[in-house]
């Protein structure tokens, strides 16, 4: 019959034996020493001058003092001794200072982390995976930086993401407490595309950009083009708002042609044009001008406009163009006025136009 266990030679007590509490001791002695193994340290060769009782090594290479000749096994201080614990294939043991789980193959300790991660199902880093989310990461940063020249690399960074199909999605979704606020990259086309929403249901372009030929839209951007189909008649010496009761286009709808009036739907600076086409009344020696209004009372500065010179009707004109900063909710409107004497404003040619450019 065998004296010993066969996996971790554990002493067994034999019949008719002498002081059978000295060998059941050297068992649990050794049980407490190797089970759920954790050691201080896996490399250190010397043995430490003031060990705590339990404290256990994994002794390094070329050891020295009482541990020579223990190269690779498991060192124990116990009841003031060193105890050597040589290992087996299959042990286990934690490395308090690395915080690194080590196995023994039989010739020596090998970490447990694989030195590759190929074809992974799923990885999460800081939180769970799943199968919607095959890679999951929950953190406050994250960095991605260029290998350098110096270290073999090209000093350049570049993060591919590919799309199967040109009507495939591709982009980043940016979310706020789960619900999605901005899309950013090629949305069922290879068009760029940038798009908020509030909801997270309904989304508006703020930036589009044609790959084929690099060309930018803002299709959420104010701008409009008025005009007036009636001939607007104003009498002398007196500023009138232009009736323009018909737009080119009106995106956003901040021109209402109802009141002549734009107002801006945000913040921002803004660029206006207008035309203002001559039509005699009485007298051809009319003269007339033209401004941008704020508000209702306050004209734009560089908005003004006047022409001195003899009028011909339906062939005279003046031109204005100014840019404003605006605050959401300011509005903007045509006036015209005639000194000397009256006549109106033509049908059709005269427009009033703008856009946010800012």
């Amino acid at each position: 019959m065998a004296d010993a266990t066969t996996n971790l030679l554990l002493p067994y007590l034999l019949a008719a034996q002498a002081q059978k509490h000295v060998t059941h001791n050297e068992a649990l002695r050794l049980l407490d020493g190797l089970v759920q193994l954790s050691v201080l340290d896996c490399d250190v060769t010397a043995p430490p001058s003031s060990p705590a009782d339990g404290d256990r090594y994994i002794v390094g290479s070329a050891a020295t003092g009482d541990w020579a000749g223990w190269d690779l096994n498991v060192a124990l201080w116990t009841d003031g001794a060193w105890l050597r614990l040589p290992p087996r294939t299959g042990w286990r043991a934690w490395i308090e200072d690395e915080a690194l789980l080590l196995v023994y193959d039989g010739t020596g300790w090998v970490g447990t982390t694989p030195s590759s991660l190929q074809n992974l199902a799923q990885l999460g880093l800081g939180t769970t995976a799943d199968a919607s989310n095959p890679f999951s990461a929950k953190l406050n940063a994250a960095l991605w930086t260029a290998r350098t020249i110096a270290e073999g690399g090209t000093g350049d960074l570049f993060l591919q993401l590919n799309k199967e199909a040109a009507g495939d999605d591709l982009g980043l979704t940016l979310q706020t407490g789960f619900v999605t606020k901005a899309l950013v990259g090629l949305f069922g086309s290879d068009r760029f595309r940038l798009a908020v929403s509030a909801d997270g249901s309904t989304f508006f372009d703020g930036l589009s950009v044609d790959n084929a030929n690099g060309i930018v839209d803002q299709p959420r951007l104010p701008r409009f083009k008025a005009y007036t189909n009636y001939d607007n008649y104003v009498g002398v010496g007196t500023w009138t708002k232009i009736g323009l009761n018909n737009t080119d286009y009106n995106d956003q709808g901040a021109f209402d042609a109802g009141t002549g009036l734009f107002t801006a739907p945000v913040d921002g600076t803004y660029l206006f044009g207008a035309t203002l086409l001559y039509k005699v009344n009485a007298s051809t020696s009319a003269r007339m001008r033209g401004r941008l209004v704020l508000n209702g009372s306050t004209e734009i500065r560089g908005s003004f406009g006047e022409s001195s010179a003899t009028h011909v009707s339906l062939a005279t004109a003046i031109w204005l163009q100014t840019m404003v900063p605006l605050t959401a909710g300011d509005t903007v409107e045509l006036q015209g006025y005639f000194r000397a004497q009256d006549g109106y404003f033509a049908a059709d040619h005269t427009s009033f136009w703008g856009a946010k450019v800012g």
